[in-house]
């Protein structure tokens, strides 16, 4: 799918990146150029550290800013696909800092659409986040107006050999500043965990999981969809028993624009939603619902059905997350006594 195509991913030094430049070197050995764009060049340095020029010619580092669209848009020339993971994420952050959270995940998501059209790209999938549905805090409503940009954009594209498409999923084994490092980290270090409720549930998806579900949409897309996996939920709790069991549990109440559930799905975008194999989709209008019927084989969703971490089906236990953490995080992992 990816032999002999250039792709640029942005934000391609941070945990996704990392997963997803791994994955496609060893899956698409002949691929013509690799990518990475990001701000970060002690981060670049680092990353060219594992990518050597003479073993890995394809792989390029480009400093740039997602903000800066004149930088953004020399980076797509003769590139084919683009993978849109750069933006502001920590919710606490984007709360005490929004003018800067809206400029690099609302004005960057604007900036990769107008490169895109402005050269000759012809697939862009950009990353979402449970957190766009029914968005309570900032960083939320930022990812929502970057994934109405994405869909919007097939509008425009006119006759060019051009989709957009966006993958939404949750909470991501391992990802840098996510729970279960700093879990490991709080119990070693004071064996106390602070919660902010006891009735907290969060979606659970691995790297791996999230690249793959990326280079699917690459290949099955049609363009303007929000596609949604179907993962399981773990409780906090859970987890905490899951990393130290006989730790100290302090609640220490709810940050500013947490949600005690997360959701991917909501009661609104079941009108528009259907189900295959794997995976929803949120369709860009309930005009073309056929069409997309037809190309993924799937079916709608009832009216009204959501998909929310705590109302889910598949629940991850104490023991299927010590083996996701050995398996994902961290393979010399073992519960605290």
């Amino acid at each position: 799918m990816l032999n002999e195509k250039s792709v640029l991913i942005t934000g391609g030094t941070g945990s996704f990146g990392k997963m997803f430049v791994k994955m496609i070197l060893a899956r698409y050995p002949d691929i013509k150029r690799l990518v990475i764009y990001s701000r970060d060049e002690l981060k670049q340095f680092d990353m060219a550290q594992s990518y050597p020029h003479d073993k890995f010619p394809q792989v390029r580092f480009f400093i740039g800013d997602v903000r800066d669209s004149a930088r953004l848009r020399r980076a797509c020339e003769d590139i084919d696909v683009v993978i849109h993971t750069a933006a502001l994420k920590q919710v606490p952050t984007a709360e005490y800092n929004p003018d800067e959270v809206i400029k690099t995940n609302v004005g960057g998501a604007q900036n990769v659409v107008d490169a895109a059209l402005a050269t000759d790209v012809k697939i862009v999938v950009a990353l979402s986040t449970d957190k766009a549905a029914a968005p309570i805090n900032l960083y939320g409503a930022t990812k929502l107006l970057s994934d109405k940009l994405f869909i919007a954009a097939n509008n425009i594209k006119g006759k060019r050999d051009l989709r957009f498409s966006i993958v939404r999923y949750g909470n991501v084994m391992g990802s840098r500043g996510s729970v279960i490092p700093f879990f490991i980290k709080k119990a070693k270090e004071e064996n106390i965990l602070p919660i902010t409720h006891r009735g907290m549930t969060r979606f659970n998806i691995s790297l791996e999981a999230g690249v793959e579900m990326v280079l699917w949409a690459i290949e099955n897309a049609l363009g303007g969809e929000i596609f949604v996996p179907k993962i399981p939920s773990f409780k906090i709790e859970t987890l905490a028993e899951a990393i130290a069991p006989k730790a100290k549990l302090v609640v220490i109440g709810l940050r500013p624009g947490e949600k005690i559930h997360e959701e991917m799905i909501t009661a609104s975008d079941s009108f528009n939603a259907i189900e295959f194999d794997k995976y929803y989709a949120i369709l860009p209008s309930t005009e073309e619902k056929e069409k997309y019927l037809k190309h993924f084989k799937a079916k709608p969703v009832a009216e009204g059905f959501s998909y929310n971490s705590g109302a889910n089906t598949q629940w991850e236990t104490v023991e299927s997350l010590r083996k996701l953490i050995k398996t994902c995080v961290d393979p010399n992992f073992e519960p605290l006594k």
